[in-house]
């Protein structure tokens, strides 16, 4: 660390301390606030899901699902705190699949995370689902486009 670096963090420091804030305790803080964000984020809850349920299922079936969550899904949306994900936003996942001509595929990832959002609303960590929201923005399975 430079010379600059500690003193612009002692400022740092100085400052939350002139404000009742104790830059330790805002720290520990932070970093759980972090932990916590990553426990609940989609990919973990989409995981700890399909954990509880993929023994129920045919394990080829299973395997589809996951292989769809960490293709289509996780790339984009994993890492987001599942409460703050907005239908806009899913959207936006499910056109991606949907413009690469896979359209079947983002159907069926609406599915899985309209399952991934009821079982985190079960589970506490979010209030709401917003899968239903985009009941019919995607064409029907099986449209080709042209008349």
């Amino acid at each position: 660390m430079t010379l600059s670096v500690a003193r612009n963090k002692r400022y740092e420091a100085r400052k939350l301390l002139s404000n009742d804030v104790d830059p330790a305790m805002l720290k520990q803080v932070t970093k759980r606030a972090s932990r916590v964000s990553a426990e609940n984020s989609f990919e973990a809850i989409a995981r700890e899901w399909y954990a509880k349920f993929s023994g129920e299922w045919v394990p080829s079936h299973g395997e589809k699902i996951i292989r769809r969550l960490e293709r289509d899904l996780f790339p984009w949306i994993g890492k987001r705190p599942i409460a703050e994900i907005t239908a806009p936003e899913l959207l936006a996942v499910l056109r991606r699949i949907e413009n690469r001509g896979a359209l079947d595929t983002a159907h069926r990832a609406h599915q899985n995370c309209g399952q991934v959002f009821r079982y985190a609303i079960a589970t506490g960590r979010a209030e709401r689902d917003p899968s239903p929201d985009l009941r019919g923005a995607l064409p029907p399975a099986g449209y080709s486009g042209s008349s």
